[in-house]
């Protein structure tokens, strides 16, 4: 039988709802690489009454964040809201819970990224940031893991996931 890990996310917009297609629609080959049944049980938004692109069965919809932050059952929070402050406040509230949290959120790294990592080091908790860096690749994990004795002194090329689409289309 495998384990259980339910999900929060905060944002419901494009990326927000992407994250969830990307997590119902493979959720069978997520599964069987991480021996984890993930599931979406809240999603934390703006306007209940707002019409959506996406179906929204299989989860609640909350506009209070503690129904996210506060759940004992939510392991992980995925951040995709967007903004500095805000994302900042609850990124901290969900690492002082004890909960993993995933951000994309390329201004709030850079700005206050070393705060959060020893906030989430101080909790035993991860802080995944991996796709708020050279348009979502594999970079960081790849530098880290495969490269950790090298002495890495430059890297260079076009790891802007914007930059990227724009050449593609130049082409």
């Amino acid at each position: 039988m495998e384990a259980k890990l339910q999900v929060g996310v905060l944002g419901f917009g494009t990326v927000g709802s992407g994250v969830i297609h990307i997590l119902e629609e493979h959720q069978e080959k997520i599964s069987q690489v991480t021996g984890y049944h993930i599931s979406v049980k809240k999603v934390l938004v703006r306007d209940l009454e707002k019409n959506r692109r996406y179906e929204t069965k299989g989860f609640e919809l909350t506009t209070n964040p503690s129904d996210v932050l506060d759940d004992p059952e939510i392991a992980v929070v995925v951040e995709v809201m967007g903004s500095i402050t805000t994302a900042r406040e609850y990124i901290l509230q969900a690492l002082k819970a004890g909960k993993h949290v995933v951000t994309a959120n390329k201004d709030l790294i850079a700005l206050h990224g070393d705060e959060l990592v020893a906030v989430a080091q101080a909790n035993n908790c991860d802080l995944f940031y991996e796709a708020s860096v050279a348009g979502g690749i594999p970079i960081l994990r790849t530098i880290v893991n495969s490269l950790a004795a090298d002495k890495i002194q430059k890297v260079m090329g076009i790891v802007n996931g914007t930059t990227n689409f724009m050449l593609t289309k130049m082409t």
